[in-house]
């Protein structure tokens, strides 16, 4: 199992450099950080007081693995969940926030456990993570990964805009999607066929 730095640094690399997509709603980005995230923590690399593109722009590597680390593992209490979970929600959470964490409280509702679906990991859902995790060893980051996958989507069908990240232009699985199953068992990857029955209402 990869190390939380190296789940980072993979992190880092697969989002890339500099990119300011009208369709995401997370505004301009860069190696995965977000203008909004940098406004959140206050961190103004240019120091003239004002947190706009150029700060995005002037972000490093090194930066955006730094925050990820303290602010999407550490901060968050994803450092407190079972290891097999550790990587799926980290990186999910980089990707879609509190999401990250109430999808994983759904899951532990429909195996039992009595949740507040509040996007917060604080102890009653790390409790019941870890029990899950004794319970169902070999299923339940697969799991995850199925609900993650469906979540994508679900998101896309609300969202036109949203589809050419779970769709690629020649109708195959997109980022998302792909991203959601480099953390589950290849054998509960969908297929190409089923992946195209599950997004060919989007041509309606």
């Amino acid at each position: 199992m990869k190390s939380v730095a190296e789940l980072a640094r993979d992190i880092v690399a697969r989002e890339g450099g500099y990119v300011d997509d009208p369709d995401d709603p997370g505004g301009a980005t860069k190696h995965g950080v977000t203008i909004g995230t940098l406004r959140r923590l206050g961190i103004d690399k240019t120091g003239d007081g004002k947190i706009t593109r150029a700060d995005v722009q002037r972000l490093s590597r090194k930066d955006a693995e730094e925050i990820f680390l303290r602010y999407y593992f550490e901060d968050t209490g994803v450092v407190d969940l079972p290891e097999i979970l550790q990587p799926p929600v980290f990186d999910m959470y980089v990707n879609a926030g509190k999401n990250a964490v109430i999808l994983l409280q759904r899951l532990l509702e429909k195996m039992g456990f009595d949740l507040v679906l509040d996007g917060v990991l604080g102890p009653m859902t790390a409790g019941a993570a870890h029990r899950a995790a004794i319970a169902a060893p070999d299923h339940l980051a697969d799991a995850y990964g199925i609900e993650r996958r469906n979540y994508y989507y679900r998101l896309a069908d609300r969202r036109a805009a949203s589809r050419k990240y779970a769709r690629a232009r020649d109708g195959g699985k997109g980022g998302w999607i792909k991203r959601a199953e480099a953390f589950m068992s290849p054998k509960y990857h969908l297929s190409l066929a089923a992946h195209r029955e599950r997004t060919k209402s989007w041509d309606l």
